[in-house]
């Protein structure tokens, strides 16, 4: 179990679990077992709370992601992007200390560190789109 986190570390290891989860159809306990194997992917309380609350509420994530995606459909988003847009709609609409350029540039973060060139500007283009519609008065 990992001991204290920085938030960043936390998001990156709710990301992997995240991703994981998009490749397999394993419970999410299963999920924590198989990180906390993994050196690489400290696990811990707050990682798990996030997880959860992510994967709970997926439908909902996912059709953020669909509305703001002009370009592709759901269905033909890379796993990898669902994993760095469902962290990311998480934080904006449910985590009220982290403000919504916050969310943006770590989702940008994440895909700098493990997504394609290409896959940056679809992240960035999707989180961008939702911030100009939130500037303009919807939500």
């Amino acid at each position: 179990m990992a001991e204290k986190m920085t938030r960043r570390d936390i998001r990156d290891s709710a990301f992997k679990i995240i991703y994981e989860s998009l490749l397999r159809d394993d419970p999410v306990e299963e999920l924590f077992e198989m990180a906390e194997g993994i050196d690489e992917i400290p696990v811990n309380d707050d990682v798990k709370q996030m997880v959860t609350d992510i994967l709970s509420k997926s439908e909902e994530l996912d059709a953020m992601i669909s509305q703001y995606s002009k370009k592709r459909i759901f269905s033909r988003i890379a796993k990898i992007n669902i994993a760095i847009l469902r962290i990311a709609f998480y934080e904006i609409l449910y985590n009220d200390q982290i403000p919504l350029n916050a969310a943006v540039h770590e989702a940008v973060l994440i895909a700098q560190n493990y997504s394609y060139k290409e896959d940056i500007s679809f992240v960035n283009g999707i989180l961008g789109a939702y911030s100009r519609s939130v500037s303009d008065g919807e939500k």
